[in-house]
């Protein structure tokens, strides 16, 4: 199952704690007693201001609902309009090298290059997507290890609807994770469904809707923290990953599923989904805060919503898109 991370500390908003163990460092929820409250005293300056210009300050229902509904939103239209155009250029490369595939000569690359270009076109369509995102997933985890960075990640790549940059990090967020864990079984899990929703989507519009997932699911959380008054740090793919999840789990209800640490456990990826959503619901009804379950809820029901409506009814509906980027990349083709 894929992991999401919730961080508050006790009641109290605009309080965090960095814990540490087993040789990382750790955002947790912990209870607000005077023995934690000595711990985070003794953290280093730097770190105790990082968390709390990453927290802000108390909640504002009405000033800060608009702002990240108003980037899901957008970004969901420009993710899906640059997706379709991706795709549209993709397919022109492609007729374009097939065209003159005996007209020119391949130039084989030597060296490190030349290793690096066999390894990639080695690779299946599933790896080459996957790759990309989980170097990147890799490089923002390295970067929570950097000191100096440590400002910069709690402020950008923590989501908080209390933070003073509330919009950018409902993206960032999603390719942040607290520990190696934590990591490990997101792009796990990732991997494992990708392999089936990337030749089912296809790359661009499997792209598109993990980053609207992602992005949604992170929409959810401010919604569930903004209606209880709790502001927290979340962060973590596993909002994403859940948009896929619950698409495969459509499409393929029959198909054998098991949870990562007990292989031996299958079910089929029906009840898997059913277990999911009512595990997330029963987590946010009754207060659960170590996963940040409103984030799972909302990246599931976006792929549940694109299962049986937007793809066909968005994604399948694209060729006006299309037409427009045709005639404003080739003008004097369609005179």
């Amino acid at each position: 199952m894929a992991l999401r991370t919730i961080l508050w500390l006790g009641e109290t908003p605009g309080k965090c704690l960095f814990t540490r163990g087993q040789g990382h460092r750790t955002l947790l929820e912990v209870p607000n007693t005077s023995r934690w409250t000595r711990g985070f005293k003794r953290l280093r300056a730097g770190e105790r201001s990082a968390i709390s210009e990453g927290l802000g300050g108390e909640i504002q229902a009405g000033g800060q609902l608009w702002k990240p509904l108003g980037f899901t939103i957008l970004f969901g239209g420009a993710v899906h309009i640059g997706a379709t155009i991706w795709e549209y250029e993709r397919v022109r490369s492609h007729a374009i090298k097939v065209k003159n595939r005996f007209q020119q000569w391949r130039v084989n690359r030597t060296g490190w290059r030349g290793e690096m270009e066999t390894w990639w076109r080695g690779l299946s369509e599933s790896q080459r997507v996957f790759a990309p995102i989980c170097f990147l997933n890799v490089v923002v985890f390295l970067g929570w290890r950097i000191p100096s960075l440590k400002n910069t990640m709690v402020r950008y790549f923590c989501s908080n609807p209390s933070s003073k940059a509330v919009c950018w990090p409902m993206l960032l967020s999603t390719f942040s994770h607290s520990s190696a864990l934590h990591l490990g079984v997101n792009m796990y899990v990732l991997y494992s469904f990708g392999t089936m929703a990337i030749p089912t989507l296809g790359r661009e519009q499997f792209v598109a809707l993990y980053l609207t997932s992602g992005v949604v699911s992170n929409l959810a959380s401010h919604l569930y923290k903004i209606a209880l008054g709790r502001p927290g740090l979340s962060l973590g793919a596993s909002g994403a990953i859940m948009g896929t999840v619950s698409y495969i789990c459509m499409q393929y209800p029959d198909l054998k599923v098991a949870i990562v640490f007990l292989p031996m456990f299958g079910f089929t990826a029906g009840y898997a989904l059913k277990g999911l959503l009512t595990m997330d619901t029963l987590g946010c009804v009754l207060g659960w805060r170590f996963f940040d379950h409103a984030a799972h809820l909302g990246g599931a029901l976006w792929g549940i919503f694109w299962h049986t409506w937007g793809s066909t009814n968005l994604w399948q509906k694209r060729d006006p898109v299309l037409m427009f980027w045709h005639s404003f990349r080739d003008p004097k083709k369609t005179r």
